[in-house]
């Protein structure tokens, strides 16, 4: 089912978590005869296979190095923002507790001056090799404007995938 939304302009209806319930049914699945595998079409390579189909958002709140390993080595696919304050600080996790332990008065004025730090070149190439050197898959994204210059600088790094 679709809706208009705008001149010449479906939308799908989707559902969050919140809005759908399973519940048993008549019929029973063996989880082990269920192949949840999932791939991510790759231009010129053979595509990204994962064991779980599951990408987390390219989004400093939820993505940093460390869970991109964890989800990496549970077999999905966590996106790394090139920038965000993983690229422009050396130390991101002194950034995130000042964001975090902000009073709601202060939080807005705190993260412009946040995001007016440049994002550090050197820093993108090492948190891609952070990444790396766990041995799982590398997601990077940036915005267009910036993807010619941080995706040749992801690709020297080596990861494997630039949104």
């Amino acid at each position: 089912m679709a809706m208009f939304i705008g001149r010449n302009r479906k939308a799908r209806t989707t559902y969050g978590f919140d809005e759908i319930a399973l519940v048993p049914g008549s019929v029973t699945i063996n989880p082990n005869e269920v192949d949840i595998t999932f791939s991510v079409p790759r231009k010129g390579t053979a595509p990204l296979r994962l064991a779980i189909p599951i990408l987390a958002s390219a989004m400093d709140g939820v993505v940093d190095v460390n869970f991109a390993i964890e989800m990496g080595k549970f077999g999905g696919l966590a996106v790394l923002n090139l920038e965000g304050v993983q690229t422009r600080y050396k130390n991101p996790r002194e950034v995130l507790l000042k964001i975090l332990e902000a009073d709601k008065e202060h939080v807005t004025g705190l993260l412009q001056k946040i995001y007016q730090e440049p994002v550090q070149e050197d820093l993108i190439a090492a948190r891609i090799k952070e990444i790396k050197d766990a041995g799982v898959t590398c997601a990077v994204s940036s915005i267009p404007q910036k993807a010619e210059r941080y995706g040749q600088i992801a690709q020297e790094a080596g990861a494997d995938l630039f949104a």
